[in-house]
């Protein structure tokens, strides 16, 4: 084995997904993508977020838990946001603008209380996998990794759950999570669209979407515990 495949196959990364990903580990899309991520440290450039968190969102949500997958795009990339889960930041920092828009649709849709943290961990803990579609970025410069191969990663992640698992919910706001959703069977499972939560296009159609009370109505349906979407604190 290559030092550079044993190095990434180290990272922890949670059983049930360690199985079903091994192969993905051992391809030579993921030896190149970690001797890129080895070369800009080498750089010294800043990589967000940091290393025992890149599988963050596969670790807190088992395969057999989740019920609700919500696809982002790729990790904030500013100081201390990032821990793995997308739009979710650490609890001491400051609510990132798509998430205060994430917030006003929760209040106006189950009548959340929105707290005065961002960390969406008890979503995970419940069965909402919080997945960037790419798993690191450079600091202070967003997309930087797009196309080095995280897709193709997270597109093994998606394709898991959509061929082996049974009415889960997909939950693609804007383009580019669309666009990475174009595989799922919609006979299957629960595909819910639409705008991004962005500024730019939050009101194109993300308010009054109404897609927590949907997914719960979904999985109440299927006989799934439903999702508190009330965050502590």
């Amino acid at each position: 084995m290559r030092q550079s495949e044993l190095e990434l196959s180290e990272i922890e990364l949670e059983t049930s997904w360690r199985k079903r990903l091994q192969a993905d580990f051992d391809s030579e899309t993921m030896l190149e993508l970690h001797k890129f991520l080895r070369e800009e440290k080498a750089l010294g450039k800043t990589i967000y977020p940091a290393v025992d968190e890149i599988f963050a969102a596969l670790n807190a949500t088992p395969f057999d838990a989740v019920k609700v997958v919500i696809l982002g795009q790729d990790p904030y990339h500013g100081p201390g946001q990032a821990h793995g889960l997308c739009f979710s930041v650490r609890p001491d920092v400051p609510v990132p603008p798509s998430l205060r828009n994430i917030y006003k649709e929760l209040a106006g849709d189950v009548n959340f209380v929105p707290p005065k943290h961002g960390c969406l961990y008890e979503w995970a803990q419940q069965g909402v996998l919080l997945l960037n579609s790419v798993l690191t970025v450079e600091g202070s410069l967003a997309a930087s990794h797009k196309g080095k191969g995280w897709e193709k990663f997270t597109d093994s992640v998606v394709n898991q759950l959509n061929d082996e698992a049974e009415n889960i919910v997909f939950v693609l706001w804007g383009n580019y999570a669309q666009k990475k959703g174009e595989m799922i069977d919609r006979q299957r499972h629960l595909v819910l669209q639409s705008p991004h939560p962005s500024p730019l296009s939050v009101s194109r159609g993300f308010y009054g979407n109404h897609h927590f009370t949907k997914i719960n109505e979904y999985l109440r349906t299927h006989d799934k515990t439903v999702i508190d979407w009330q965050l502590s604190g």
